[in-house]
């Protein structure tokens, strides 16, 4: 099963009394707040819970797999999340 942002939203509704369209602007200002930080290089730290960050990748040859074709790929940044302590352990427990 997979947690979707509907179901997500209907949530944070039940848990925190909200009506399910504050419920949807919260969510969806945590994750413009996430996105907004990494944008501008920082990280996103939440304790007990992970914290995200930016990952730069050089630009590197590849091959094309169709063709064989070798081809230039160009340098990105990647979002990515790591586990904190407690967040590992409840999925664990």
């Amino acid at each position: 099963m997979t947690l979707t942002k509907p179901e997500l939203v209907s949530y944070v509704a039940q848990q925190s009394n909200l009506t399910k369209v504050d419920a949807q602007k919260a969510v969806e200002s945590v994750f413009a707040g996430i996105t907004e930080a990494l944008k501008q290089g920082n990280d996103a730290r939440f304790i007990g819970f992970g914290s995200f960050s930016v990952q730069q990748s050089a630009a590197r040859m590849g091959i094309n797999p169709r063709t064989k074709e070798k081809i230039q790929i160009k340098a990105s940044k990647r979002p990515t999340f790591k586990a904190g302590k407690e967040f590992k352990e409840a999925v664990n427990s």
